[in-house]
């Protein structure tokens, strides 16, 4: 009888303990709801893509997964709204990307800031 107590009290504050973490698969429900939400999202995305197109975007998955997200969120997007009216090609994808690419483009500066120097080469005072 100690021992079910003693595995009951650990099972519950390793549960705390994921909770405060912020652990995911400390709640059943909350890993049900993702599971639900990535069936929802692939069988919407094997509707809206064609094989080839469903090919490149997994492969952009697996370099550039943030990429990949916020074109499948575009994707669902423009299901949700009608603006599909046939199954995206793997040229309409490119087209999408270079798109999405467009809009997230980070640009990157450089600046020289150059210090003068107290002993500069200029003056020859010897």
């Amino acid at each position: 009888m100690a021992d079910e107590e003693l595995e009951a009290l650990r099972q519950r504050r390793l549960g705390e303990i994921r909770a405060e973490h912020g652990d995911p698969s400390a709640d059943p429900s909350q890993q049900e709801a993702k599971q639900r939400e990535a069936e929802i999202r692939n069988t919407i995305l094997a509707q809206v893509l064609d094989q080839a197109a469903r090919a490149r975007l997994s492969n952009l998955a697996l370099v550039k997964p943030d990429k990949a997200k916020a074109v499948e969120n575009y994707l669902i997007q423009m299901a949700r709204f009608g603006q599909l009216a046939a199954k995206v090609s793997e040229q309409g994808l490119i087209e999408i990307l270079e798109k999405v690419s467009q809009q997230t483009e980070k640009k990157t500066t450089v600046k020289f800031n150059r210090r003068r120097v107290l002993d500069s080469d200029e003056e020859d005072d010897y």
